[in-house]
């Protein structure tokens, strides 16, 4: 992973913190002012428009990025990319607004979702447009590879909604201002987004027409097939939240929704990866770099692996203290659902990189076939759980189809030409995360202010983890360093330096046999466990 690459993913990832942040801050306060009902229907609108937006926009926004990476020896060919998806997304955005406006007039939508959600596609059909130029302004930035204008405006987008959603929902509006907040958002990402790409190649190119040698049957066909696969993964997302709607009530999809919106904390770090990794490994496949396209996967997915599982053994060990402080004390019923929802959410966490250097090969027919099969077997267990558990039944649904995500794709990128667990330790990450997990939940369990727990065991934790994951081999010491080196300076230079004393150093004395290491601090974990569950509860006997 070269510098520039890592340089992009420190943007995504940057901009993915500060929206978490402001997320995390906005939902439960969301949450309360629209009530538990009124937010299981808005979630329920932006699956459904999620949804929708698939066959609108999901074509433009990847193939813009993929195709403008490319490294093409041709006349304009920026111009030309740019140009003709304007174009096509143009056409799209308008005949979409034009759908959802007719089926809400001809009845279409209140026969299907009944009469209460049908005035609110009226705004939808205004949101149609607005966010296919804010993508398609983001994702042009990404194809020249200036992350670092087009994350601030993620960042822009989230902040605009707060502030025009929450006082509106605070006022009595209801779902409609949370609608109103992504409409005016989306369109002062738009503005400030193509103004971005103008500076850089003049929007005028709209109306040059390319050559003939152009290739537009190409392009469409990736179109085609991206629409594909993006649709199959949003059903992974969504499907649930669309089938809770239909067969329980809008208390229930709420805290659905509430524990959806925890388990995805899990996501932001492969995300930020998947966003850069489209257009960045498409330089990689055209220069059939295959074998640095493997070392760079396996070990995206070891670092994927470790930051994501100690985040879901967190989220677990803190479930019960953290969704009432969170959501407040209605949201307790979201609690085991989350529970349900962590395993799986951590092999879609996995999946999402491995899919995107799937995704810049070009290929998609072997994606498409390892979504559509974890998308089958997510719609058939929820349709046959849903009914006769509710929302404990969409989470084990929803957990198992996540989860079949990283199986089917570890196989489809074989057939598409890499290895994604050439270098990814699984069983050393997986004994990580179980020895690091007895001390967590130890540690957890004995702390009785929830306050306290929510300050203590994070970083306590994390830093039994770390030790775990070094003294098992999951994560090598100079690994550590390289990856802080990647980042920009001075941290960058410093961790460079380090990283250049550790590997000389590596060549002196024999190192401390790792099982001997791995076992004292198995025992001193366990001791300090101890220690503190007998500080804080000096009444209660350990062993029984």
């Amino acid at each position: 992973m070269n510098r520039s690459l890592a340089s992009g993913i420190f943007s995504v990832v940057s901009a993915k913190v500060v929206v978490l942040v402001v997320t995390a801050i906005s939902t439960p306060l969301l949450y309360r002012f629209l009530g538990v009902s009124a937010f299981g229907e808005y979630a329920f609108l932006l699956s459904v428009f999620a949804i929708y937006m698939i066959f609108v926009s999901s074509g433009i926004t990847d193939g813009v990025r993929k195709f403008l990476a490319e490294d093409r020896n041709e006349a304009d060919w920026s111009e030309h990319v740019v140009g003709f998806y304007f174009r096509l997304a143009v056409l799209l955005a308008v005949l979409g607004a034009l759908g959802l406006v007719l089926g809400a007039q001809s009845g279409l939508v209140a026969a299907v979702f009944g009469s209460g959600v049908a005035p609110y596609f009226y705004l939808l059909a205004l949101l149609v447009i607005s966010a296919q130029f804010r993508d398609y302004a983001r994702k042009t930035l990404m194809g020249f590879g200036l992350e670092r204008y087009s994350e601030p405006l993620k960042i822009l987008d989230k902040v605009a909604f707060v502030v025009i959603a929450l006082p509106l929902t605070y006022l009595g509006i209801g779902v409609a201002g949370a609608l109103a907040g992504h409409l005016v958002a989306s369109l002062l990402v738009t503005v400030a987004g193509l103004t971005l790409v103008h500076r850089r190649i003049s929007l005028s190119c709209v109306f040059t027409r390319p050559t003939n040698r152009f290739p537009r049957k190409q392009m469409l066909t990736f179109n085609s097939l991206n629409i594909v696969l993006v649709f199959l993964l949003m059903s992974l997302y969504h499907i649930d939240i669309v089938m809770l709607q239909r067969f329980t009530d809008s208390s229930a999809v709420g805290n659905y929704r509430a524990a959806l919106t925890l388990a995805e904390f899990l996501w932001f770090v492969p995300l930020a990866i998947q966003t850069v990794f489209v257009h960045s490994t498409s330089e990689l496949w055209s220069q059939n770099r295959h074998r640095k396209i493997s070392k760079l996967a396996s070990k995206t997915t070891r670092y994927t692996f470790l930051l994501t599982a100690v985040m879901a053994v967190g989220l677990a060990a803190l479930a019960e203290v953290a969704v009432p402080i969170y959501f407040g004390s209605d949201a307790e019923p979201a609690v085991e659902p989350l529970l349900l929802l962590l395993p799986g959410a951590l092999g879609f966490a996995l999946a999402r990189p491995i899919l995107a250097v799937s995704q810049g090969n070009g290929t998609l027919r072997y994606p498409i076939a390892a979504t559509g099969g974890a998308a089958l077997i997510n719609v058939i267990l929820n349709a046959a759980l849903i009914p006769r558990y509710g929302m404990h039944g969409a989470a084990v649904a929803t957990s198992i189809g996540y989860g079949t995500m990283f199986v089917f794709h570890c196989l489809s990128a074989r057939l598409v030409g890499f290895d994604p667990l050439d270098d990814a330790r699984l069983v050393r990450v997986a004994l990580t995360t179980v020895l690091a997990a007895v001390p967590i939940f130890a540690l957890s369990s004995g702390i009785a202010n929830p306050w306290f727990a929510l300050l203590i065991v994070p970083p306590v934790g994390f830093a039994i983890y770390l030790a775990f994951a070094l003294l098992v081999g999951a994560l090598d010491l100079t690994e550590s360093f390289e990856v802080l080196a990647m980042l920009p300076d001075p941290i960058g230079s410093k961790a460079d330096a380090i990283h250049g004393r550790l590997e000389n150093s590596s060549e002196r004395g024999p190192a401390p046999s790792q099982l001997q290491s791995l076992l004292f601090l198995a025992g001193l974990s366990l001791f300090l466990t101890g220690l503190v569950l007998g500080f804080l509860h000096p009444d209660q006997q350990l062993v029984p």
